[in-house]
């Protein structure tokens, strides 16, 4: 599958998740697939962050944008409401080398985002959309970094957006588009619907897009699964989100069941403690200490799902303060009588399901879907991250 100038190996891409995908993360899902596949084949994207604050060069935002020096292309996601913010901050990535390829996210379903009419609500205005669409492709024109636009189906099932934010994406430049196939008031519950990625791919060939990949999002918890979504769909690649918490050696068996190749067995116990050792190492890199260790915890469960761990060591590991008392922890794991264990039952829905609810939207925003006034205060929302 092609991005603009940069052609990967393998169609898989790891979807931007706030506080998981930093450089640590990122660098330890090439890793494993380094070590599994021999190569680095997908497409590793930065956390997300806020266009206003990258151009205010936000202390906070700034480091989230920390790339490993060996990381080829790199991918950096803006979230962003204002075509004059998004110039700016797409200038700047372009000026000072920051980014390879430029994602923009229009899929947050969190109130406080459509509140103020940013992430999943926002592509129900039309002409703003466009124009957001439109600001980044200008500042990037010239160079090679392609822009890129990910959506969900709408807001909810009375107001679908996927098919003209598709159209609009690609008339303004974007060179791909992926689609998380919920609408904003499903959130991260229930299923996602599929049906709506293949609608989408065929509005993209009818509309005159048939060059543009489609990439589809949701629901991909296995290598089988995305094996299955593209071929129920027609989709060109994948997004792979919350199926790769604790899993950051799932890419690697995508990579291998989408090339065709013999998927590699998942690590055992041993090589888990391993790989848990690894991640918090290069989180202390990236951020010291007490934080990168804090920061560890979250990803304990969703390590250990499926493995005979045991609940003392579980919550022990969930309140590690530095690396030597991780290893006091580890030992065991990798030294004990269940070293050698795989996980039983570890695919399935993992990170945030939630409910599904009614989308907070500023007041009248359904009124006019032609109306591109920039929504207020909705790029201070994420200032600073």
């Amino acid at each position: 599958m092609r991005i603009g100038p940069h052609q990967l190996a393998s169609p898989v891409v790891l979807a931007p998740m706030a506080g998981v995908t930093n450089v640590a993360f990122r660098t330890l899902c090439r890793e494993q697939e380094r070590e599994r596949m021999g190569t680095v084949a997908g497409l590793y994207v930065c956390e997300m962050v806020t266009a206003r604050a990258l151009v205010e060069r936000n202390e906070k935002t700034m480091h989230m944008t920390t790339f490993a020096d060996d990381e080829d292309p790199r991918s950096l996601q803006l979230y962003t409401t204002d075509p004059e913010w998004t110039y700016e901050a797409a200038k700047m990535i372009v000026d000072e080398n920051l980014a390879d390829h430029i994602d923009m996210n229009f899929g947050c379903p969190v109130p406080k985002v459509t509140r103020r009419g940013g992430g999943s609500a926002l592509p129900y205005k039309r002409r703003l959309f466009g124009n957001i669409v439109a600001a980044a492709v200008r500042a990037t024109e010239g160079t090679d970094i392609p822009v890129t636009v990910k959506f969900r189906v709408g807001i909810d099932d009375d107001h679908h957006t996927h098919l003209d934010a598709g159209r609009i994406a690609a008339d303004q430049g974007a060179v791909a588009v992926a689609l998380h196939a919920r609408t904003a008031s499903q959130r991260y519950s229930g299923q996602a619907d599929w049906s709506q990625i293949a609608r989408l791919k065929e509005h993209m060939v009818d509309s005159g897009h048939a060059s543009v990949p489609v990439l589809g999002n949701g629901d991909i918890f296995a290598a089988g699964d995305a094996r299955r979504m593209m071929a129920e769909t027609g989709c060109d690649g994948v997004v792979v989100g919350r199926g790769c918490l604790g899993r950051p050696w799932l890419f690697a068996e995508l990579s291998a069941e989408l090339r065709g190749l013999p998927v590699p067995a998942p690590p055992t116990l041993a090589e888990v403690a391993a790989i848990i050792r690894r991640h918090a190492g290069l989180l202390v890199e990236h951020e010291g200490e007490r934080k990168g260790c804090r920061d560890l915890r979250k990803h304990v469960g969703w390590y250990l799902r499926g493995y005979p761990a045991g609940s003392e060591v579980r919550s022990s590991l969930a309140r590690v303060a530095t690396l030597a008392e991780l290893d006091e922890v580890l030992a065991p794991l990798a030294d004990g009588p269940h070293a050698g264990a795989l996980p039983d039952d570890a695919d399935g829905a993992r990170g945030r399901q939630g409910s599904p609810g009614k989308v907070v939207l500023p007041e009248g925003w359904l009124d006019d879907p032609e109306d591109e006034t920039v929504p207020e205060g909705a790029d201070l929302m994420h200032s600073g991250g």
